[in-house]
């Protein structure tokens, strides 16, 4: 018997029920603050809710309630992996569309004059 996340059987009991795309966005709008809090994310609450309005507006367009109803399975199997912190800080914040720290890229590049100390720095 396959190992199931308690969010997405709730998801498929969920799926008989009017609108359950709207029941996910209010179940992951409510979970922001905290998995802020727990990835230690220093971004603003708002910005966080626009990034997931923006991840429900691309799928917007999808009417097939098969395609629906897996999405919004997926979307439970997201939510429940990310408060169980099975994912990492830097795959949040790549789901976070728009928020890319680009200091640690950066940091690593050098020029061809790049003093000893800019190189040790590097290290």
């Amino acid at each position: 018997m396959p190992i199931e996340l308690q969010l997405a059987l709730k998801a498929r009991q969920l799926g008989k029920l009017s609108n359950p795309v709207a029941r996910l966005y209010r179940s992951v709008a409510k979970e922001i603050p905290r998995v802020l809090t727990i990835y230690d994310i220093d971004m603003p609450e708002l910005e966080a809710r626009k990034a997931v309005r923006a991840h429900f507006a691309q799928n917007a367009h999808i009417k097939d309630s098969r395609i629906l109803d897996m999405l919004v399975e997926k979307g439970y199997m997201d939510l429940e992996e990310t408060l169980l912190q099975h994912k990492q800080r830097s795959h949040l914040l790549r789901t976070l569309d728009g928020y890319v720290d680009k200091s640690g890229a950066s940091r690593k590049i050098l020029g061809k004059d790049a003093t000893f100390d800019e190189v040790f720095d590097r290290i």
